[in-house]
């Protein structure tokens, strides 16, 4: 698979081909709607009437209103909504931003995390668990990557009717949580590379226009996070990374996606440089980001003050990655098919 710029990426043969499955889906819901019409007025005329003296007609109306009501090309946001609800995949609560995966998609995301897992596991990437929760200064330690992150954290400030003498962030990632430990575990280049993966849930909250799977204040992801004693070592990572992203999107959600690297201002907070795979949406015509894989230098090495001492007994701050999957992608595979 070919890597490619985003920025010089043109789909102008998907835009026509688009634009031309909106016209025909256009035309056919107004010949449907004028089929309708013309069916039932003939049909008032006959009157005719069901057992116990209900309309046949009204109960047809009743069954249709089961199924799926709105057309993907020209009511893409509503049909979206109306296919994770009616296919059991979401359930909504009374908190904004907040749903509940039923077991059908729950279990979509099982399949996608046990063939992720092997993988991760395969690039010799062990599995950890790290705390749900930040401190303000732990967070706040990285000024760039608090500033970008900080409309999207919440914070816990009471414990029952306390107020707690610092108030503690949820993470919304957690570099800031793992590294304090990458700074006590790394001593000598034969630490490294250092690769360790956890599957948690994370909490963004600041957002409008919440969309299931896609845009919500709390979802799952895996989140992998790693250090190299080599530039090299890094990068051959970012990359090995982004491809079992792909072949995720498209040996399990049958997705296909173009591989490529963001632009400096969409580059993760605190990274040299961002890669990502990103998909298309034909009901909607545009593009969606998939998954991502971040090298980040050693600008948070420096922040945490990690260090390791070389083959010469020299101290160097190595190079380190980070990348993350999540439940989006089973709303990118929804839309897709």
């Amino acid at each position: 698979l070919e890597y490619l710029n985003l920025n010089q990426f043109i789909g102008a043969e998907a835009k026509a081909t688009d634009e031309r499955l909106k016209a025909e889906a256009k035309a056919q819901q107004q010949a449907a709607k004028a089929n309708k019409k013309k069916q039932q007025q003939g049909k008032g005329k006959k009157g005719k009437k069901g057992k116990g003296g209900k309309d046949k007609d009204k109960q047809k109306d009743g069954v249709e209103k089961e199924g799926i009501t709105f057309d993907k090309y020209t009511q893409f946001g509503d049909w979206y909504k109306e296919i994770v609800t009616k296919c059991d995949l979401i359930d909504y609560t009374d908190i904004s931003g907040c749903y509940v995966l039923r077991p059908p998609s729950y279990f979509i995301w099982e399949q996608i995390q046990g063939f992720m897992d092997r993988e991760i596991k395969k690039l010799g990437v062990q599995n950890a668990y790290f705390p749900l929760f930040v401190s303000e200064d732990a967070l706040k330690s990285e000024s760039k990557h608090f500033e970008d992150f900080n409309p999207e954290v919440a914070w816990v400030t009471h414990s029952g009717d306390s107020l707690l003498d610092k108030k503690i962030a949820v993470r919304p990632t957690s570099e800031t949580i793992m590294y304090p430990m990458f700074a006590r575990w790394i001593r000598s280049f034969r630490d490294l590379p250092l690769k360790v993966n956890q599957w948690c849930n994370v909490v963004r909250w600041e957002f409008s226009n919440p969309t299931p799977f896609l845009r919500t204040r709390e979802f799952l992801w895996q989140e992998g996070h790693t250090a190299h004693a080599t530039q090299e070592g890094a990068d051959k990572e970012v990359y090995a990374v982004l491809d079992m992203y792909a072949r995720t999107y498209s040996e399990i959600c049958a997705v296909p996606t173009i591989k490529g690297i963001k632009t400096k201002n969409e580059t993760f907070p605190g990274a040299d440089y961002s890669t990502t795979v990103e998909g298309y949406i034909p009901g909607s015509g545009r593009g969606i980001q998939g998954a991502t894989s971040h090298c980040l230098g050693q600008n948070f090495g420096k922040m945490f003050n990690i260090k390791f001492l070389d083959e010469n007994n020299k101290p160097k701050i190595p190079v380190q990655n980070s990348w993350g999957f999540t439940t989006r992608s089973i709303g990118v595979m929804i839309m897709n098919h």
